[in-house]
């Protein structure tokens, strides 16, 4: 993509950012109460320096507004809608998940329907219960050899749009956590003929606009909403993210309000600066920098492919919720040597100085990114021949069963409903049929087992044990023993 190279190399709030944090002759008396850093502890000092909080500021005149932009910010906004191929960007400064609650807040109002996948991440269930949308869940494409989720299809999308033509937007996940992309293009043009409005958590893939070997972006295939964690793949700080859109299916009057509602009212412009940065860097070097990060992925992948009872997860012959891969993203396949991806994690985070973005039941996810080094590769390959060597001394090969084999769950409460009926606790293994009052889920990568309203089965109860038996992390749950449930109070007298 070509860029104006002369208004790209700006970073407007990372400059003025620069000079108020540089400031002599000033006496603040607003917040921080740390004052440009003078409050601090000793310790703080000690570890971080003192730099960087003489620039933790808040809403200052030269430093704009985010809930009404009109300088700084408004113009950081508008070089990033260019570099990202959007018609208008806002900040985020709570992650990508207050965009995926706004982006539902902007669309759909209690009672309204949003068709969405089962796999989707738990900021769409906080949507949900922000809104009082109703969700039509669609099972997404399924991988059984692989035990891998991927897209939601355009078929299953058009059935739905079918027996639900008064739904008001349809949300998708593109990329999965797995680097996997559906068929964004045709689903976009299906949810264009209802004329509603196509939403994308595109969290994992705020890369793609910087390379042609990355998937087509979100927007350039056809999405009106993109949520974007820039933090995630590229050089912003943690909990910094975008949304974009185009054209005029979404109220961009309501989506503001919205994000008004969910956003700080005291945003760390630290953040901002580092979404104002990360733009630029990608707007000038991004091609480079993704081909150096393609080229590190490409070496990973073909030597761990080449140790015994390892495999990659590739491009299938043909499957309709697989139809790209984001190549920076590796995901490795341990059950042939006989022990859970979340024992894996263990040996590798904690014998061996490797660490994965997501463990799972039989695989490994790794987010190969700019910020990886031909060092950080060698690393990975020669902590997955130990695992390899070590594989030997395991007699018995790994069961699992499959998050995928448990299918939609019935619902007999929308997830606001639920949320705010009253509740009761009880032991685990006596909640089987009753309704669930709690989200919960293995995180990451944050896609709910359970969520409020559905009717809670064995069979995920059984799954939930399995994950937390095999070293899983479950989050979401009252008790993180799992030993009790929290359940919605039943109606029967």
């Amino acid at each position: 993509m070509e860029f104006d190279i002369i208004s790209q190399a700006k970073t407007p709030i990372l400059e003025a950012l620069w000079q108020c944090a540089n400031r002599i002759n000033h006496a603040p008396f607003y917040t921080p109460g740390h004052k440009r850093g003078e409050g601090i502890t000793q310790q703080l000092v000690n570890y971080f320096g003192k730099a960087i909080f003489s620039a933790d500021l808040p809403e200052l005149p030269e430093l704009d507004n985010l809930f009404a932009p009109q300088g700084i910010i408004q113009e950081a906004q508008e070089l990033a809608a260019v570099a990202f191929g959007a018609e208008k960007t806002w900040f985020l400064v709570n992650g990508s998940t207050c965009g995926v609650e706004a982006a539902i807040l902007a669309t759909c109002g209690v009672g309204d329907k949003i068709i969405l996948p089962r796999n989707m991440h738990n900021s769409a269930i906080a949507g949900l219960i922000l809104s009082g949308a109703v969700p039509i869940f669609i099972a997404p494409a399924y991988d059984p050899v692989l035990d891998i989720a991927h897209s939601i299809t355009p078929e299953a999308v058009a059935a739905a749009l079918a027996a639900h033509p008064d739904a008001k937007s349809v949300l998708m996940v593109y990329p999965t956590y797995y680097g996997v992309c559906g068929d964004l293009a045709a689903i976009a043009a299906v949810v264009h003929q209802h004329n509603i409005p196509l939403l994308v958590d595109e969290a994992h893939g705020s890369h793609f606009a910087f390379h042609p070997e990355l998937p087509t972006p979100a927007l350039a295939a056809g999405a009106d909403l993109s949520v974007q964690s820039t933090h995630k793949v590229l050089g912003a700080f943690t909990q910094a993210s975008m949304l974009h859109v185009r054209g005029n299916r979404i109220d961009r009057d309501r989506l503001n309000k919205s994000l008004q509602l969910l956003q700080s009212t005291s945003p760390s412009y630290l953040l901002l600066a580092s979404l104002d940065a990360a733009r630029q860097q990608m707007a000038l070097y991004g091609e480079e920098l993704m081909a150096k990060t393609l080229r590190l992925a490409d070496e990973a992948k073909n030597r761990i492919s080449q140790i015994p009872d390892l495999s990659i997860l590739q491009m299938p012959a043909k499957n309709p919720g697989f139809v790209a891969l984001d190549e920076t993203r590796l995901t490795v396949t341990v059950s042939e040597l006989r022990i859970s991806g979340f024992e894996a994690d263990e040996i590798l985070h904690q014998e061996l100085g490797v660490t994965a973005e997501l463990p799972s039941l039989q695989h490994l996810t790794f987010i190969i990114s700019l910020g990886n080094t031909v060092a950080d590769i060698e690393r990975l390959v020669e902590g997955f021949v130990v695992l390899a060597e070590r594989s030997t001394q395991v007699s018995q090969k790994l069961k699992v069963k499959s998050q995928n084999q448990l299918g939609i769950p019935n619902s007999s409460l929308t997830p606001r409903e639920a949320f705010f009926a009253p509740t009761e606790t009880l032991p685990f293994h006596q909640t089987r049929d009753r309704i669930s009052a709690e989200l919960i889920c293995p995180y990451p990568p944050g896609i709910p087992i359970l969520m409020p309203g559905e009717i809670i089965t064995s069979e995920a109860l059984e799954y939930l044990q399995q994950i937390q038996t095999s070293g899983g992390y479950i989050t979401g749950c009252t008790d993180p023993s799992l030993t009790q449930l929290k359940v919605v109070v039943s109606r029967k007298s």
